[in-house]
């Protein structure tokens, strides 16, 4: 786990992101921005009354010093911000309405990044999944090509790396959200060093099976290969002929794919996030994330239990992801 953080820091290296944390009161959150802005690798900024932010720090024996704070109420182009906001929503929030949006942290922080002020942001430490990623859709959008955004995570032990999609957003994506997810994986994998080889799961290989639900994911392939030719994918494949070659030799012998793959598109969320937890309790794997992808400027979901060292991880993985 530490080579994973180790590269991103190397690639961080003399070219530092700024990354907003709406979150300032929250201990983890304090700890961790003190340790990023004494590393120098990430430039952490802190959104809240300044005396407050620092008097939590003080009463955590946290040193921010030097760490910048940003209070809403105090910003100098908030009238700026409550305009682009507005011509943002295209009529669906007033002039009075964005001033009141704008004193939410998240939604405040998040226009920091929409603005150019910052690179990305990490929240949820204490918000709701949906009170982080709520702005983000409204503000920062999709890239142009996708629909939706999703949630990956990097499962780690030792030196194996792979990446299991979509566990976090999407509850039944179609075909042509499978093929987005598939894309945007394939370029989290490269983030992190992962020459990605890509299988589409189902329950079913190369037509074993056949039913709506295989043909979704097999029309996904179709799609995904289309818009990027030259990106090693196939499908649709059942977890053992993705994955073991002798299995893949038997099931799928003219694939390119031999049983190597290590993106692992999942058919729907349910799949998803049994998987990825499964390896991580029973195979013992590290679960990075959920990493969220697609959109124009990297925002980022905690858990709600999260520790320092998350925190940290994912302010490391937010900057990486603005490069």
């Amino acid at each position: 786990m530490s080579d994973l953080f180790d590269n991103l820091k190397t690639k961080l290296e003399g070219n530092t992101k700024k990354i907003v944390f709406p979150e300032a009161l929250d201990e983890r959150v304090l700890r961790a921005v003190s340790s990023l802005k004494k590393e120098g690798i990430v430039e952490p900024v802190l959104i809240g009354e300044e005396d407050k932010v620092v008097q939590k720090a003080t009463d955590f024996g946290i040193d921010i010093t030097s760490v910048q704070i940003v209070d809403p109420q105090q910003y100098a182009n908030f009238d700026q911000m409550v305009a682009s906001f507005v011509e943002r929503r295209k009529g669906k929030a007033t002039e009075e309405q964005a001033k009141e949006i704008l004193l939410n942290v998240n939604y405040f922080g998040t226009m920091l990044v929409y603005m150019k002020e910052a690179d990305g942001l990490v929240s949820g430490a204490t918000h709701s999944t949906a009170d982080t990623v709520r702005p983000a859709l409204q503000i920062i959008k999709t890239k142009a090509g996708i629909k939706k955004t999703s949630g990956v995570f990097i499962m780690a032990r030792e030196e194996e790396k792979y990446v299991f999609a979509d566990c976090a957003i999407n509850i039944a994506p179609d075909s042509q959200d499978l093929a987005e997810i598939a894309l945007a994986s394939a370029d989290t994998a490269a983030m992190f060093d992962i020459d990605p080889k890509v299988a589409m799961l189902s329950f079913s290989t190369k037509g074993s099976a056949k039913s709506e639900e295989t043909e979704r994911v097999s029309q996904a392939v179709s799609i995904a290969k289309e818009q990027n030719p030259t990106l090693v994918l196939d499908g649709e494949f059942q977890f053992d002929a993705a994955f073991v070659p002798s299995v893949a030799e038997k099931k799928a012998p003219d694939s390119v794919l031999k049983g190597d793959a290590n993106v692992f598109i999942f058919p729907s969320l349910e799949a998803g996030n049994i998987g990825y937890k499964i390896a991580q309790r029973l195979g013992s794997f590290d679960a990075v994330g959920p990493i969220l992808q697609g959109l124009n400027s990297p925002v980022n979901d905690l858990s709600r239990g999260c520790n320092e060292e998350d925190v940290y991880k994912l302010a490391l993985i937010t900057a990486a992801q603005s490069l």
